[in-house]
């Protein structure tokens, strides 16, 4: 019981992450909004997309990457940011980034739990299956209509979105090309992930994969990213290239600012 307070903290620090006055220092870049209908998830979902600069003076088809927590006073605005400043210096490819603006956060990118004080942080967890199947079979399809795109699909999430991002990592390797998770909230289910990954890691990929993670000095986050990387080592997975960044100088609520560019450059080339 012990290591509830500190996650009772985390969630505390996301909230602040997400508030409007958090965002006010990012400069809003141009960018496409539309909204989708989602039969799977039963509701209407923002989506916002940023374009490279060059996407309109070619005929390229361009890789997209995926982020939950996108909203435009959510982290769609820095990540945007980041990136154009990563594609205009070459340190990375050019990428679509397609952020996807939060309705119930905690449903969506929690997977089931048995844990009580797990399923006390909202009135409703455990969706990421769905959410999952929103972003499969109705969101890629709507990005491949509007722009013009490749097979190469990346990911990235902090926090929450970083738990999101490892399970499907872990369920569902074929999805994405890039997976990025920032100090992933491992402890959900008590530690449930980290019990069958390397069960479920014991494949090979018919084509490349990256994945890349973080973890802060949260004592329940650092154990468990250390845990990971430590089951990532004793497996041998054709074409899967990994990386662990341990950062015991940054909290939970600096980590993803702070890591994003050595977590781009790593990544998406």
């Amino acid at each position: 019981m012990k290591r509830i307070p500190s996650v009772l903290l985390y969630l505390a620090i996301s909230l602040i992450n997400y508030s409007a006055i958090a965002q006010d220092a990012d400069l809003i870049p141009a960018h496409d909004t539309f909204k989708i209908q989602s039969k799977t998830l039963g509701e209407l979902r923002l989506i916002n997309v940023w374009l490279p600069e060059n996407y309109k003076l070619n005929d390229e088809n361009y890789p997209v990457l995926y982020m939950p927590d996108g909203g435009i006073k959510e982290d769609f605005p820095h990540i945007a940011n980041t990136i154009a400043e990563l594609i205009k210096t070459k340190k990375i490819k050019p990428f679509i980034l397609v952020g996807i603006e939060n309705t119930q956060r905690r449903r969506d990118l929690t997977g089931p739990t048995e844990i009580k004080k797990d399923k006390e942080i909202a009135p409703v967890v455990g969706g990421s299956a769905q959410f999952r199947t929103f972003i499969k079979d109705e969101l890629f399809q709507e990005i491949s209509k509007r722009y013009r795109t490749n097979t190469e699909k990346g990911i990235l999430g902090e926090s929450l979105a970083g738990l999101f991002v490892t399970e499907t990592f872990l369920l569902h390797p074929e999805m994405f090309t890039y997976y990025i998770a920032f100090d992933p909230s491992l402890w959900w289910n008590n530690d449930g992930l980290l019990k069958i990954a390397k069960h479920q890691l014991n494949t090979s990929f018919t084509v490349p994969k990256r994945f890349w993670f973080a973890g802060s000095d949260a004592k329940d986050i650092y154990k468990n990213t250390g845990h990971l990387a430590k089951i990532l080592k004793t497996v041998k997975i054709s074409n899967l290239q990994w990386k662990y960044a341990p950062e015991p100088k940054e909290q939970h609520n600096t980590i993803f600012r702070a890591t994003k560019e050595k977590a781009f450059i790593w990544s998406l080339n």
